[in-house]
């Protein structure tokens, strides 16, 4: 059994509006692919809703991104995926920037300890970006948690907790501007997510129930780069209740776990310059 998120998968990003068609047509073009980022749209009629576009211009745009292999369309289905294109810049991309092969033994450790689904999230704008799930063996799982799925900063456990350890004068610059972007999540309000930051600065993880999906919630902890900066979330995703009873063995796993994970990271980030001259010193 599975719980879902009460809102639509739609996910709406800050864009700004720039003067020209190619600008225009550009900026489109971005929030159809990401859309389809989130694997939840693959029909014309759901990829056109969920980025507001009008079919026509949407089927335009996806039928120019076929062509040069962006997107690819099922001839029998009839239905949108994205091509091998956007696979090659995905995989340029993290070769300098991937958390995944850190942080997965982590997550690893903590479905088998805890038997819920565990996340790892990274920043992405004022967005949290959802890059890898391993889900758990507990028979009611978070079923709306997906890899691609994008997020507001401060819905969900790993989103708040990335907000949270931000530098207070763009955490609360932040804020400003998600507070235009919260109407699908009507329970997060300003005051919330205030006592939510310094509830998660007092005890090193973010913990939010009942806000996005009823009766699941989440907690996370940041993992921080050498200038204290979020880079990635861990969070654990489960019923309320099994948060509840657990919520400071997961606190100190989930923590224990991120800092293993920002040891990894610093040694994966260190200049091989630095690494090498250390070495020569060594000898």
């Amino acid at each position: 059994m599975a719980a879902s998120d009460r809102s639509s998968p739609r996910s709406k990003s800050i864009v700004t509006r720039t003067s020209g068609n190619s600008v225009s047509s550009v900026e489109r073009a971005m929030r159809v692919l990401r859309v389809m980022s989130e694997g939840a749209n693959a029909r014309l009629t759901d990829i056109a809703v969920a980025a507001d576009l009008d079919k026509a211009t949407t089927l335009r745009l996806l039928d120019m991104m076929v062509r040069d292999g962006f997107v690819m369309r099922d001839a029998t289905t009839k239905q949108f995926a994205l091509g091998a294109e956007l696979m090659v810049l995905g995989a340029a991309a993290l070769r300098r920037f991937d958390p995944r092969p850190i942080v997965r033994p982590s997550l690893m450790r903590l479905v088998g300890q805890f038997e819920d689904s565990a996340v790892v999230s990274i920043p992405s704008g004022i967005e949290s970006l959802c890059i890898d799930v391993e889900e758990g063996t507990y028979p009611i799982r978070a079923n709306y948690l997906r890899v691609g799925s994008r997020r507001p900063l401060g819905v969900g456990a790993g989103s708040l907790a990335l907000l949270a350890w931000l530098p207070d004068a763009e955490r609360e610059a932040a804020i400003d501007i998600l507070l235009g972007q919260l109407q699908r999540y009507p329970r997060i309000t300003a005051a919330l997510l205030h006592e939510r930051i310094a509830e998660a600065r007092s005890k090193g993880y973010a913990v939010l129930l009942d806000v996005v999906v009823e009766r699941m919630g989440g907690i996370g902890v940041p993992i921080l780069d050498a200038q204290g900066r979020p880079v990635a979330a861990i969070s654990i995703a489960a019923l309320n209740d099994r948060i509840l009873s657990r919520e400071a063995s997961m606190g100190q796993s989930l923590m224990h776990e991120a800092m293993q994970c920002q040891v990894r990271w610093a040694e994966a980030t260190r200049p091989q310059g630095r690494t090498a001259h250390r070495l020569s010193a060594s000898k």
